[in-house]
């Protein structure tokens, strides 16, 4: 399905959970956030009702979010209800891969085909720091686990403050070069600034070929990471809520004011 601007919509990132089991500094405050309660987050039938949708409407790319999506219950169950969907090409997951070595071997199982793991720095302490509550051995065996459940390929998304030649970016790069890794550098975003860029090994934030719109785990259809812009599939029925976001997803990226990474998916 095309947009105004002409560009194909194939993508959609799905947010299951707003919950995470890490306080990154530059996703959340210490203290953690408000959640949604749990009659606000989408039952999986219903998540997979827009995903068939949008799957007989031209989407080929599903991409499972948070938060953190292995805290939700039942998350191997739903990946293969997801697998099960005809015309699902690519079916994939962004983790921060702390629960990753118990779940690895089970999503590969139901369907899942290939993985994104966050992480910013291979230095035990900074990672401490930077996440507040990780440790980074429990990342390193989800990698592994990983990579023995036949997720491939593993790319690593590594956030960045200024650019990948920082010194922790550096060491990230060559821990995954070492490991058959592939590396994402994705320069610190600020939702109500505006302030994104075209990621470093990947074709995020490339506003004018832009293919994705998200669902987020309260049901709201969104056109684009940065806008208020949303259409509740509760609200206004999966087919409105999904033309209306594909019709009005903007040229470029602006501003959001309403959202945070936490509840949007990244």
């Amino acid at each position: 399905m095309y947009d105004s601007f002409n560009r194909n919509i194939n993508y959609l990132r799905v947010s299951v959970t707003d919950r995470c089991n890490l306080r990154c500094t530059y996703c959340m405050p210490e203290c953690g956030v408000e959640t949604m309660s749990h009659d606000q987050i989408l039952s999986y039938e219903e998540i997979l009702d827009v995903v068939q949708f949008a799957v007989n409407h031209g989407v080929t790319k599903i991409r499972i979010t948070g938060g953190e999506p292995l805290v939700r219950k039942g998350i191997v169950s739903f990946v293969e209800s997801l697998a099960s969907i005809n015309g699902i090409a690519d079916l994939s997951m962004t983790t921060n891969g702390l629960l990753l070595n118990r779940f690895a071997r089970p999503l590969a199982l139901a369907g899942l085909k290939r993985i994104n793991i966050s992480l910013d720095t291979v230095d035990p302490d900074r990672y401490r720091e930077i996440t507040r509550l990780g440790q980074i051995e429990d990342v390193f065996r989800g990698i592994e686990a990983a990579r023995e459940a036949g997720l491939d390929p593993i790319k690593i998304n590594c956030v960045v403050r200024t650019s990948s030649d920082e010194p922790d970016a550096l060491a990230v790069r060559e821990f995954c070069e070492h490991n058959g890794l592939i590396v994402r550098f994705i320069r610190q975003m600020i939702l109500e600034a505006g302030q994104f860029s075209i990621v470093e090994g990947g074709e995020g934030g490339n506003c004018s070929n832009c293919n994705r719109i998200r669902l987020t785990a309260n049901g709201d259809l969104k056109p684009c990471l940065f806008t208020d812009l949303a259409y509740n599939i509760r609200e206004m029925g999966i087919a409105q809520a999904y033309n209306a976001a594909i019709m009005n997803k903007p040229a470029c990226g602006s501003i959001n004011m309403s959202n945070q990474f936490s509840n949007i998916g990244g």
